[in-house]
């Protein structure tokens, strides 16, 4: 895998998904630094909360769309309503169970959002570096 990330995100209140997926990545190398979170408004918050203006902002985020509090739809639709240079330092991944033909329509109405269904694999990671990050 050529693409060398500074920082890659995962949101997922699933901790072994998260787990198995961190594990994956860090086999892969592709991060230099990579963080969990279990819930999508504490991830959002530490990402672009506070008016830090994208500063922290990582290379890719992984969210999940079904979980407890804030879903990944709403996660989406916050990183929707941030400024276009912000959004354009982040490339967002959905990662999800759902094969559901409602679930990828509501996604597609986002411009640049990649659809991957889950598990996260060699293959699909490198096929998201070679289309997103060459």
């Amino acid at each position: 895998m050529s693409a060398n990330l500074n920082h890659i995100v995962l949101v997922d209140d699933n901790e072994t998904t998260s787990f198995l997926n961190n594990r994956l990545l860090g086999r892969l190398a592709v991060a230099d630094h990579v963080s969990t979170f279990s819930r999508a408004d504490e991830a959002f918050e530490q990402l672009w909360g506070n008016a830090n203006g994208g500063s922290n902002a990582p290379d890719l985020v992984f969210v999940d769309l079904k979980m407890p509090g804030v879903s990944g739809f709403e996660f989406l639709e916050l990183y929707n309503s941030l400024p276009q240079p912000v959004q354009d330092k982040t490339v967002m991944a959905v990662l999800t169970t759902s094969m559901h033909g409602a679930d990828t329509a509501r996604v597609a109405k986002y411009p640049n959002v990649e659809y991957l269904t889950k598990p996260l694999t060699e293959e699909k990671m490198r096929k998201l570096l070679e289309k997103r990050f060459q």
